[in-house]
C-alpha cells in the first residue's frame, strides 16, 4: 500500500489521539471498541488505521507494517526504540511509573539494609535499570496483569507499575514509595517511511505539533 498506515491501541490512547488526527484532517467512521475490524478506514483514501496491542505498536512501526503509531513511553522503554524516529511527545495518556508496596512494608528500611527484593512487573527492563542504578538487588518476576495482587499474596515485596490517580493502589492497601518516571504517549515513525513518504507524513507531523501547542 502506498498510503499511510497508523498503528494505534484501543482505549485511552485511541481516544486521546482522535483530536490530534482530527487536527490533521483525519477521521474514522468506526469505533474500535465496538468494531471487530482490525483495519479501520478513514475519510482519506490514503490513510488507514490498524488496531494492535499497545505493546506491539513499536514493533509494527519498526518493521514497516505501519508507517507511524502512538505508543506510551513505558512501552518504548521496554522495546528499546530501535529503528524508530520519535519526533513528538503528544502529552496524552499521562501517568507515572512507580514502585509500590503493601502499606505495612517498610521499603526504605529494606533498601537501607541491603535486602534482596522480589519485584513483580510487566516492565522488566525499566525495573532492572531503575534498581541497578540504585544498587538495589532484586529478583524480577514478570507478570502481565493484576500487579497489585502480587504483594498481597506474597508473590513479591514490591511492584513496578503505571499509576494514574492512585485509586487502585489505595483500594488494595498498597502505597507508592518511589517515582521512576513520568510517562506520556509519543508519536513514533518508521525511519524509512519518513524518507520515502515524506510529502505525506510531514504535514501530519506539523498538524500534530500545532494541535499539541494549542
Amino acid at each position: 500500500m502506498t498510503g499511510i498506515t497508523i498503528a494505534l491501541s484501543k482505549g485511552r490512547i485511541f481516544e486521546e489521539t482522535l483530536p490530534l488526527l482530527n487536527a490533521a484532517g483525519i477521521t474514522t467512521p468506526e469505533d474500535p471498541e465496538t468494531s471487530r475490524k482490525l483495519i479501520l478506514p478513514t475519510n482519506r483514501a490514503d490513510v488507514r488505521l490498524i488496531i494492535v496491542r499497545a505493546s506491539d505498536v513499536p514493533t509494527y512501526v519498526q518493521y514497516g507494517a505501519a508507517d507511524m503509531g502512538v505508543a506510551g513511553k513505558d512501552v518504548l522503554n521496554e522495546h528499546g526504540g530501535a529503528g524508530l524516529y520519535q519526533p513528538l511527545d503528544l502529552n496524552i495518556a499521562c501517568c507515572r511509573m512507580m514502585v509500590a508496596v503493601r502499606n505495612d512494608f517498610d521499603y526504605e528500611s529494606a533498601v537501607r539494609q541491603g535486602a534482596r527484593l522480589r519485584v513483580a512487573t510487566k516492565y522488566v527492563q525499566t525495573a532492572r535499570d531503575h534498581f541497578a542504578a540504585k544498587g538495589v538487588h532484586v529478583d524480577l518476576i514478570k507478570l502481565y496483569g493484576s500487579m497489585e495482587l502480587a504483594p498481597l499474596v506474597g508473590l513479591s515485596d514490591a511492584i513496578v507499575d503505571l499509576v494514574s490517580s492512585g485509586g487502585t493502589l489505595k483500594a488494595n492497601n498498597l502505597k507508592a514509595v518511589e517515582h521512576i518516571a513520568d510517562i506520556s504517549s509519543r508519536l513514533v515513525v518508521n525511519q524509512a517511511a519518513l524518507k520515502l513518504k515524506h510529502a505525506a507524513i510531514q504535514p501530519m507531523l506539523d498538524a500534530f505539533a500545532l494541535a499539541i501547542r494549542k
